[in-house]
């Protein structure tokens, strides 16, 4: 296997970015990590840049303001297909994902096109500081995604996900229209449509100590009503 990357995308994360990286560097010697910034106010770019002055594995896309979430995906995405990286992995930045899980995704990956890790696997629910009313909108919406859409996952709307380079460049990444966290249902139905392997692994998901949620209604809303689209979308054959 070739080597990997791991995104993250990033808006005023600064009390996290570096030692994140430092983290995930850690895990593996192939492993790369490519920040998607999006104007951070705080400086977290400025931060990025002074590692990546001295460490060559570090990498950072800097945008000029709040995109989203799913644009800055398809941004890293296709910056990592361009550099031949094998194995290209999604995390946030706010620790809710832990660094130490990417070795699982990078093995479970040699026998998946892609590994999507999972907070409620059989049954399990592995969440660590949400609050039960954000813990049952969670599961709820992971229920409502596979109940319209029929994708087979427990986890639908996890984040934390390590994608092969043949399904990125098989998915046409200008057609994806999500932003939000709709963004991870669509890239896991479009894969799964063409008919790509996924794998769920169990990981745990903390809750952020530092710096603040993105959640927002539009975020809801956009997830609502793009599992619709996507059965209205594969019901035509178009994806």
């Amino acid at each position: 296997m070739g080597r990997s990357v791991v995104i993250v995308p990033t808006f005023n994360e600064r009390e996290n970015i570096a030692r994140l990286i430092d983290l995930v560097l850690k895990q593996d010697p192939k492993l790369d990590v490519l920040v998607v910034d999006d104007g951070s106010p705080d400086g977290t770019g400025l931060i990025v840049d002074t590692l990546a002055e001295v460490e060559p594995r570090v990498n950072i896309l800097h945008r000029a303001s709040k995109l989203g979430l799913g644009t800055a995906y398809v941004a890293g995405f296709k910056w990592a297909v361009a550099r031949g990286y094998e194995l290209v992995c999604e995390m946030d930045a706010d620790f809710s994902h832990d660094p130490g899980h990417l070795p699982q995704f990078l093995a479970a990956a040699q026998n998946a096109d892609v590994v999507l890790g999972s907070r409620y696997q059989n049954g399990r629910v592995t969440v660590v500081n949400w609050p039960i009313s954000r813990l049952i909108l969670s599961y709820s919406a992971n229920l409502y995604a596979r109940a319209v859409t029929g994708l087979p996952l427990f986890d639908a709307t996890g984040g934390f996900k390590c994608f092969r380079r043949a399904v990125l460049e098989a998915i046409d990444l200008d057609e994806v229209k999500s932003n939000g966290y709709a963004f991870q249902i669509e890239m896991s139905f479009r894969a799964w449509r063409k008919g790509f392997r996924i794998m769920e692994i169990p990981i745990v998901f903390t809750d952020r100590t530092e710096g603040h949620s993105k959640m927002s209604k539009h975020i809801v809303r956009e997830a609502v009503w793009m599992v619709w689209r996507l059965r209205y979308w594969a019901v035509r054959g178009w994806v």
